[in-house]
């Protein structure tokens, strides 16, 4: 064999030395463990997962809101923003058959746009303010607690103190992948996760209307935030609550004073002429 058939028969083994090893690299590295995707995680470690929405959604200053269901029977929906600083402060339309309401609510103090026609009472005045710290205590319901559990935070908060909740599976929300959580649970043991303040008068309500068991789901995005909220409460009504915009800069601040009526006020006024 000539000295240059030698040559490239030694060429030519090497490079296919070389092809093999390099197929054997190749091939060892696709085999390496696949890190499973934020949506697996989310379906795989349910305890894990819910915790980190938990504190991920717990740093975020505010989302906005909508809020659809019926209530009595009645279709009721509302539309608009949480800050979710302390104090929790809420700007919202709700609309129902009577029409559209603007409602503000800065703590516990709540303003209600009144319309047109029923300014006569407000004294030609726009908004009627309503301190419901005050109207707690008489009624034994905190009222100003029914926006606050509108919070992500709380509906995360609330899977994670209830026994038996499950993964359904991923699903699309709104245009944005996630991955749905649900749990069914007793009248009693939804009540321990409420404010005590509220849990009297939500057991008699709940009572009143047969509801035996309660169900819940959470659907929570590739970014451990919530992006809708579901409640069912037996044929007493039901909810569903979806989240966007987090993080969008809000402000929310009280009507003038001298565009709102006091409707405490209004009452002691109403008790002084009687």
């Amino acid at each position: 064999m000539s000295s240059w058939k030698k040559s490239a028969l030694v060429a030519v083994s090497a490079l296919a030395a070389f092809a093999v090893s390099a197929c054997g690299v190749t091939s060892g590295a696709s085999e390496a463990p696949k890190q499973p995707s934020v949506l697996e995680l989310l379906a795989s470690d349910l305890k894990g997962s819910l915790l980190k929405a938990a504190e991920t959604t717990d740093k975020t200053d505010s989302v906005t809101v909508t809020m659809t269901g019926t209530m009595g029977g009645e279709k009721i929906s509302m539309q608009g923003v949480l800050d979710l600083g302390d104090p929790l402060k809420a700007e919202m339309k709700m609309t129902n058959k009577k029409g559209v309401t603007t409602l503000r609510m800065i703590g516990a103090v709540i303003f209600t746009e009144m319309p047109a026609e029923a300014r006569t009472a407000t004294g030609g005045k726009r908004w009627m303010k309503m301190d419901l710290t005050g109207l707690s205590g008489m009624t034994g319901t905190d009222f100003s607690k029914q926006f606050e559990d509108a919070d992500p935070v709380k509906q995360v908060k609330t899977l994670l103190a209830l026994e038996g909740t499950t993964v359904v599976g991923q699903e699309t929300v709104n245009g944005v992948p996630t991955v749905h959580y649900t749990v069914t649970t007793p009248v009693a043991t939804y009540l321990a996760q409420i404010d005590a303040a509220r849990r009297d008068a939500t057991e008699q309500t709940l009572t009143s209307q047969g509801v035996k068991e309660l169900k819940i789901d959470l659907w929570v995005d590739e970014q451990y935030r919530p992006r809708r909220a579901g409640l069912v409460m037996g044929t007493m009504g039901d909810m569903v609550i979806d989240y966007t915009d987090y993080g969008k800069a809000v402000a929310i601040e009280p009507p003038p004073p001298s565009e709102t009526a006091d409707f405490a006020e209004m009452l002691k006024g109403l008790t002084a002429d009687s």
